[in-house]
């Protein structure tokens, strides 16, 4: 499905899947005020805007995954708008937004750029790549936890120091109410924020064969051991896919080497089998792969764009999302008649 800038262009999230079968995802720029919006896919390929964003109050440019809850709403963020800074939204299923924070851009935090996780309890948790009052002008990021009713509580603040900085992926949940992510500047590290506050960095990347610059949301098997990517490094210098063990024991699944992809940017997805799924940005044919991983390490591209941006999509920036049926969907940030992006399906 190629998309259009007077509905949506640039999309550079993943996406979401109603019991339906209708899709969700939210794109940068296009829509009635040119401010990104979020869209609904049907299954017979119909595209309808689900809300314009504006720019101002209502947020602007979102770039995140969506959530969504039982009773068919969205949630997301948005890097501008609010403020100036950025918000978390709400959307009804009517389309009706309500802002649960806007950010300050100081303390509360900046930009947010990745989606949000949430707990039992209906509460969410986030990153933001920028404030947080550290010694860099812009702030150096934080984790933040906001209630139901839209009341934030920021639960570290990074200083570019030993805890990293520039969470640009959001973070995940465990069944105790841990909290893993990732950081991507000064190479980058994995870290844990425990149910209980407690800060830690549980491997830092040394950058070249260990990988640099981890940009994409984790993964967790029921073992403890995380997974996820470095957008360089590696043996190949093109990026990694990396398993975090629970004692913090790195092992490097794969090293990307251009032909197979580079810049494996986003997040990745698990199988029932311990199969990994996820997107290269560029490589491959010239504009990125479609790749799966199996749980020995052995890498298949499953497709490869075409550098003819007109064919069928170029640069896939976010993550899959994986059917019972086996498909994978996911969006290209290019590509499609009009250049401004596309929705694809890889069967198995």
């Amino acid at each position: 499905m190629e998309l259009f800038r007077s509905i949506s262009s640039y999309p550079s999230a993943g996406l979401i899947q109603d019991k339906a079968g209708n899709l969700y995802g939210t794109t940068q720029s296009g829509g009635a005020h040119n401010a990104g919006n979020v869209f609904s896919l049907t299954t017979n390929g119909t595209i309808t805007s689900v809300y314009d964003f504006t720019g101002g109050s209502d947020g602007g440019a979102p770039v995140s995954d969506l959530i969504s809850d039982a009773k068919g709403n969205l949630y997301g963020t948005a890097q501008s708008g609010g403020g100036g800074d950025g918000v978390v939204f709400k959307l009804a299923p009517d389309g009706t937004e309500t802002i649960l924070h806007a950010f300050s851009g100081d303390e509360d935090g900046k930009g947010p750029t990745a989606g949000l996780v949430m707990d039992r309890k209906g509460n969410f948790y986030g990153t933001t790549p920028l404030g947080g009052l550290c010694s860099v002008d812009a702030g150096c990021g934080t984790v933040f936890k906001l209630t139901p009713n839209g009341v934030e509580t920021i639960l570290h603040k990074f200083s570019c120091f030993d805890d990293g900085c520039y969470p640009a992926a959001g973070v995940i949940l465990d069944r105790k109410g841990n909290l893993y992510g990732t950081t991507a500047s000064n190479n980058g590290n994995v870290f844990e924020i425990t149910a209980s506050g407690a800060f830690q960095v549980l491997h830092r990347f040394g950058g070249n064969g260990d990988g640099n610059q981890a940009l994409g949301r984790l993964v967790r098997d029921d073992d403890g051991n995380l997974y996820g990517t470095t957008e360089i490094g590696g043996t190949g210098g093109s990026g990694t896919v990396f398993r975090l063990a629970p004692n913090g024991t790195e092992t490097i699944l794969h090293s990307f080497a251009g032909t197979d992809g580079s810049i494996p940017g986003a997040g990745l997805i698990r199988d029932s089998k311990g199969n990994l799924y996820g997107t290269a940005a560029n490589g491959g044919a010239g504009c990125g792969t479609v790749f799966k991983l199996s749980p020995h390490g052995q890498e298949s591209t499953l497709h490869s764009f075409f550098p003819n941006p007109y064919v069928d999509g170029c640069r896939p920036l976010g993550g899959l999302l994986l059917t019972k049926n086996g498909n994978l969907y996911g969006t290209t940030y290019l590509g499609g008649t009009a250049n401004t992006g596309t929705v694809f399906v890889v069967t198995p």
